[in-house]
């Protein structure tokens, strides 16, 4: 992000200073995500341990029971999608914070600022956490979708070089 932030020469900050400001949110992301993937592959392995066994193998996944495995990461897709995107910050973060100043968007920021503060003003919730929560489920599917596609795609061309290989 700072490489590309300053490439750009959205940051008035110079490199060193902004390497330093974004190091320590960037690590505990990682942490984060490190912990998240070791979940997913105990989850997996506790599930379907001959899932991982073959994969790392790099034997056919064909025969065992991948449904049980699917449903409950999709599931937990769903809830993180869907339920803790409640907790999102609706404050913008740096970077879009600056964007905003070098573009002159900040009429836009300040809407979503001045709904956020009528809505917990009221009592009720407004409209943008529930498509945040809708966001973060369509993201979600499209990723899924996406990398479902691309493994597919994968899996023919492997299966014709084997195909060709074999004649």
């Amino acid at each position: 992000v700072v490489l590309e932030t300053t490439a750009s020469g959205v940051s008035a900050l110079p490199f060193s200073t902004f390497v330093l400001l974004m190091q320590p949110i960037h690590l505990a992301i990682g942490v984060v995500e490190g912990l998240v993937t070791a979940g997913v592959v105990l989850f997996v392995y506790k599930a379907q341990p001959e899932l991982l066994q073959r994969s790392a193998a790099r034997r056919p996944l064909r025969g065992l029971r991948l449904k049980p495995v699917l449903i409950g990461l999709g599931a937990a897709a769903l809830v993180a999608g869907a339920g803790l995107s409640w907790f999102a910050s609706s404050n913008p973060d740096g970077l879009e914070w600056s964007i905003a100043k070098v573009t002159g968007a900040e009429q836009g920021l300040e809407v979503v600022d001045a709904a956020h503060a009528a809505a917990e003003s009221s009592g009720g919730a407004s409209g943008v956490e529930a498509g945040t929560s809708l966001s973060g489920v369509v993201g979600g599917a499209l990723v899924v979708g996406i990398v479902g596609l691309i493994g597919f795609g994968l899996h023919r061309r492997a299966a014709g070089r084997h195909a060709r290989a074999d004649a």
